[in-house]
């Protein structure tokens, strides 16, 4: 059982990564997304995932700065934009990204979509930044099967994570089974599946537990081994979604909300998001 906000998963590469961080999509970059970020660390949380397409690196750094928890003791997250594929532009979009955190490197630095033509030149540039040892991890993010199969081919450096939108309406099974066979860390974003969280098995298996159904999708998210950042601006739900660590789900009752799955997506289709 995985007992604490603070505890990791271990990545390929031995670098330690929470099980559970707090995602900042769609969050202003200004005080919302800093009082969400310095709510989360207050509370305990180590990892905070953001993006460059996201607006608000600099809101980030901002509350790294300002909080009281050392910069070594947090795992940062961001990813490089489909604008800024290929080799050398990717190269140059890391920069950006680090001047806008202010801090000298990410904990974790992730291909945001394979897109069409471009992830291969890009993970050449990640594999120099982490060669250099400008980043502690890379991975990607929405990369199906074939997308992992086609960088194996060009390089021997698998990704470290895969960061998807997972969740029990879409439980990707088979792309679960690759990455834990390939020693990929699956890391779930959209996990409370955009608020669509009003499913019997949710609610009866909460109540067993004295837990909301949000807590109980997380707490399934991490016992499926994956990681997982939901988003909240609120304080207390901030909280609430980190109070996951004080009760497992049975077997049975894992069962159950497996059986949700409907392959139902509530963002974009890798295979149709293309550019």
């Amino acid at each position: 059982m995985t007992h604490s906000l603070q505890s990791c998963a271990t990545l390929h590469n031995g670098v330690r990564m929470p099980w559970l961080g707090l995602g900042v999509w769609k969050m202003d970059n200004d005080e919302q997304v800093v009082s969400a970020v310095r709510a989360a660390l207050d509370a305990g949380y180590r990892s905070i995932d953001t993006a460059a397409i996201y607006k608000n690196e600099i809101g980030v750094g901002r509350a790294l700065r300002e909080s009281r928890v050392p910069r070594s003791e947090i795992f940062v997250t961001t990813k490089i934009w489909n604008d800024d594929q290929g080799y050398d532009r990717a190269l140059a979009a890391y920069d950006e990204s680090l001047e806008r955190l202010g801090i000298d490197d990410v904990d974790l630095l992730l291909i945001h979509w394979p897109g069409k033509d471009k992830f291969t030149d890009t993970w050449r540039a990640f594999e120099k930044l982490y060669a250099d040892g400008r980043v502690k991890a890379i991975g990607v993010s929405n990369f199906n099967v074939r997308h992992l199969e086609a960088l194996k081919r060009v390089s021997d450096l698998v990704p470290m994570v895969n960061q998807v939108e997972y969740h029990p309406l879409l439980a990707q099974r088979e792309l679960l089974a690759y990455c834990r066979e390939n020693r990929i860390q699956l890391e779930a974003w959209s996990p409370l599946m955009q608020g669509n969280l009003d499913h019997e098995a949710l609610r009866t298996i909460g109540a067993k537990h004295g837990k909301s159904p949000a807590q109980v999708v997380l707490r399934w998210d991490i016992q499926h081994g994956v990681v997982t950042i939901p988003k909240s601006v609120t304080p207390a739900r901030i909280a609430e979604n980190a109070n996951v660590f004080d009760f497992e789900l049975s077997e049975d009752e894992m069962a159950l909300i497996d059986d949700l799955n409907r392959d139902q997506r509530f963002g974009s289709d890798p295979e149709k998001f293309l550019f």
